[in-house]
């Protein structure tokens, strides 16, 4: 029902969009059959596309023109794409969205080549456009980004964490790309200096209550709806908002630990993932996504009032409340 949602609501600027996934395909044409079959392979694997939807509809606060709009989309969802894949060979990771990753097919070696190709490819893409503003958002969002993924791996396993650790650690995983996204668009289209400022904060605001959410389908989402098993992030040893608040918890920090320390039985891990989705740490962190979300919605109704201004508030909304 939700991807129904979504698919509807991506209607009304279908053929925009269907540009830009024309270019994409495109944008990773390679002399290597294996190299571009699992590029193709990440394409089709049913993403979201958030962040060139964002960078399309910012652009329709200046002057849009969809050839231009694309040399920015294209490489934003490539650095996330490359991020992916990177995450799969740390993470060990088999699955993602139903789908084999491209280390479980291919190897370590292959996978980590990959995201190296996806990145470059981004970086020929973005400099096709000359301004050099945009080519320093670029770069200081796919840094931060490399920032926030070695935090990460240095956080990992480590239980006595606190809520600014983890804000900061998925301002620039996530947060930041969806930010760069909106401000992108708006960028390449011209749009006036205060109307790309709005852009960029409803996209930091969105993106972080977006990855809160997920944080949360980690442990309220079925094996099904994510396409991976819950509770995969937290054996993995990523502590989430919603972990950090449990380990506050006498009755869930136990089982907590237990799982962090690799000492849960699958029976275990169930009973884990039970006490969680019905805890206050769920609640806590449901909480703080909806504070993010409202002041994104506060950001994109001060924007001028254009109708893809209503395709923002209504994306916005669906990805801080998604299910899946």
């Amino acid at each position: 029902m939700e991807k129904l949602k979504l698919k509807s609501i991506y209607s009304e600027f279908r053929t925009d969009l269907e540009f830009i996934e024309r270019e994409l395909n495109r944008s990773v044409h390679s002399a290597s059959p294996m190299l571009e079959d699992a590029c193709l392979a990440l394409i089709g694997s049913g993403g979201k596309r958030i962040r060139p939807v964002f960078t399309l509809l910012a652009s329709k606060f200046g002057n849009y023109n969809p050839s231009v709009t694309a040399k920015a989309a294209v490489p934003l969802e490539l650095i996330h794409m490359a991020s992916l894949v990177h995450d799969d060979v740390i993470d060990d990771a088999d699955l993602r969205r139903g789908e084999r990753t491209v280390k479980s097919i291919h190897g370590n070696r292959a996978a980590m080549y990959v995201g190296d190709f996806l990145l470059g490819r981004s970086l020929e893409i973005i400099g096709e456009l000359e301004s050099q503003e945009i080519h320093r958002v670029l770069s200081r969002t796919m840094i931060e980004i490399c920032v926030g993924e070695i935090i990460q791996i240095e956080d990992k396993f480590a239980a006595e964490q606190n809520l600014r650790d983890y804000l900061r650690r998925i301002k620039r995983k996530t947060a930041l790309l969806i930010s760069s996204s909106c401000e992108l668009g708006g960028l390449v289209a011209g749009a006036d200096p205060a109307t790309v400022r709005k852009l960029k904060r409803f996209g930091y605001y969105v993106g972080m209550s977006f990855q809160i959410t997920d944080d949360l389908l980690d442990f309220t989402g079925t094996e099904k709806q994510l396409g991976k098993p819950a509770g995969g992030d937290l054996l993995a040893g990523n502590i989430t908002l919603p972990a950090i608040y449990g380990l506050r918890d006498p009755e869930l920090r136990p089982y907590l630990l237990d799982a962090l320390g690799g000492d849960l039985d699958k029976a275990g891990v169930a009973k884990l993932l039970g006490l969680m989705r019905n805890s206050e740490a769920i609640r806590k962190s449901v909480r703080i996504s909806d504070l993010y979300l409202e002041k994104a919605l506060r950001e994109a109704e001060a924007l001028p009032d254009i109708p893809d201004r209503d395709s923002l508030i209504r994306i916005a909304k669906f990805i801080g409340k998604r299910k899946y």
